[in-house]
């Protein structure tokens, strides 16, 4: 019998499997991959001697934080004004006490993440004032905007996380928006999630809210916030984000220590000399957060980006940035501490071919610098301006390819595929045979946003671009999105705090 005839009928079937509503999570990712090493051992210790040169001789700069100068004092830093300067060895010692692998826990225990190790855990963008969706152009964003990119991120598969800010809520006071924020990723999605840092008390907010979520006495044990601390590059410590550590350092709350660099304009044009003062600047960071409370988890964040030098534009998805990455993710490997960098980085305008080609760049460079978390890792354009919708999910759709590279080759039996040879024989072809009728719904990756149908097909659909296609998803995402079950107490508390603060004080946006 001819073998590609022997189980016929079944095509439509598959197609109706495939189309059918899924709200299936993967578990975040466990790499079966070697990750790729940039830096030889001569080169590494170069950039540590020169990081601990920085601090000693340079110093750094904590500003506006009289508190944070006396702990250094305490800690035998020489203080002079805002600048600091640490003695050889004395950061490197304090980050000892911070762990290698902590675990996130969210509201619903099978979404709870492990960062560190091997491990990788994908959220999404992080912070755009603005919008874009094919419908509505580019425009600022909004709180109905905010609990969309929310659903969505509850509704991906291949994201293992809610984020933060994924995009600010410019129709609600400032002062007020992050308690909107976190109430959407609270009660909209059950993975975990971000904390605000923007203010110290914002902070302190997110740790209350936290705890009527968890329990009052659940966060002095277990970690359920990470949080993006960014540091003021070249060198610079500000109270706002410093404040904001101290709080969530305190709880026991994790945060992403992370220097915010444009290379050529806040660190230098060179690949080793950017490596250098990234290092000095979180190892400044990491050290801070153990004097407040040692053994708090923390992450070595690295966010940097090369510049347009006709232009002062930020670029992305650049070979120097992917060297970056990778050496990075050595330096953090050697510390003994979790890694976030990469995403899906881009500076074009709309989701188009220039978006693919950056975002794929720095997404790959991201796996194989084994990063642990990857903030961005979906809906981030224009440089980081703009949350896109269509770009979330075309982004969100590619994360699956990491899933799969990261798995690393089946070697198993079934793998092998040697009762498949076997069957086949010379000649003939693989599409009927046990095997692979076995194996067919998990053998490859599946696209839920690209097209791969016939000329013809696609013309009589329309003809639809990506972009056209992403959109079509996220319309359908949206109309199927369900909330996660929640206690309807849990909920009430929650909602009571929100109004309870914003009742408090007036209105602010500044």
């Amino acid at each position: 019998m001819d073998q590609g005839r022997r189980r016929g009928g079944g095509g439509a079937a598959r197609r109706a499997e495939r189309g059918a509503p899924s709200h299936e999570v993967a578990r975040y990712i466990e790499r079966n991959i070697p990750n790729l090493e940039i830096l030889n051992a001569e080169a590494l210790e170069i950039i540590e001697a020169n990081a601990e040169t920085v601090l000693e001789e340079i110093g750094v700069n904590f500003t506006d934080n009289p508190a944070a100068l006396d702990r250094w004092r305490q800690a035998g830093a020489d203080v002079e004004g805002d600048r600091v300067r640490l003695p050889k060895g004395l950061a490197r010692s304090l980050c000892a006490t911070a762990p290698r692998q902590f675990t996130q826990a969210a509201r619903n225990p099978e979404r709870s993440v492990e960062i560190g190790g091997r491990n990788l855990v994908l959220a999404p963008v992080y912070g755009p004032p603005f919008v874009r969706d094919a419908e509505g152009g580019r425009r600022y964003a909004t709180i109905e905007d905010f609990r969309n990119f929310v659903k969505l991120g509850q509704s991906s598969r291949w994201l293992h996380h809610s984020g933060g800010t994924v995009c600010e809520p410019t129709d609600v006071p400032v002062n007020k928006r992050h308690l909107d924020m976190l109430l959407a990723h609270m009660t909209l999605s059950d993975k975990p999630y971000m904390g605000s840092v923007t203010e110290p008390s914002r902070a302190a907010d997110s740790v209350e809210m936290s705890k009527l979520l968890f329990g009052e006495g659940f966060l002095d044990t277990n970690t359920v916030m990470t949080s993006l601390v960014n540091i003021n590059s070249p060198l610079t410590f500000d109270g706002t984000m410093m404040g904001a550590l101290e709080v969530y350092a305190a709880a026991n709350q994790a945060a992403i220590v992370s220097p915010f660099i444009v290379g050529g304009a806040m660190a230098p044009v060179t690949v080793a000399g950017t490596l250098t003062q990234v290092l000095a600047e979180v190892l400044a960071g990491v050290a801070y957060s153990q004097l407040i409370r040692p053994g708090a988890p923390v992450i070595f964040g690295a966010f940097v980006t090369s510049i347009d030098m006709n232009s002062g534009a930020p670029t992305f998805g650049t070979p120097e940035a992917a060297q970056i990455t990778l050496g990075a993710g050595q330096l953090a490997r050697r510390l003994g501490l979790p890694y976030r960098s990469a995403g899906a980085f881009c500076g074009s305008k709309l989701p188009d071919a220039q978006a693919g080609y950056e975002s794929a760049n720095s997404l790959n460079i991201g796996l194989m610098a084994g990063v642990n978390f990857m903030l961005h890792a979906c809906g981030w354009l224009e440089g980081g301006l703009v949350s896109s919708y269509e770009k979330f999910v075309m982004d969100a759709d590619q994360l699956g390819i990491l899933h799969r590279l990261a798995a690393g080759v089946d070697m198993s039996v079934n793998g092998q595929a040697m009762d498949a040879i076997r069957e086949v024989g010379p000649g003939a072809h693989y599409l009927g045979c046990d095997h692979t009728q076995a194996n067919y719904k998990d053998a490859f990756w599946r696209t839920q946003v690209l097209d791969y149908k016939p000329f013809e097909t696609w013309e009589e659909e329309g003809a639809r671009d990506t972009q056209a296609l992403a959109s079509a998803r996220v319309k359908r995402m949206l109309a199927e999105y369900e909330a996660p079950p929640m206690d309807a107490g849990v909920r009430e508390s929650l909602e009571a705090y929100v109004a309870r603060k914003k009742e408090s004080m007036p209105d602010a946006f500044v």
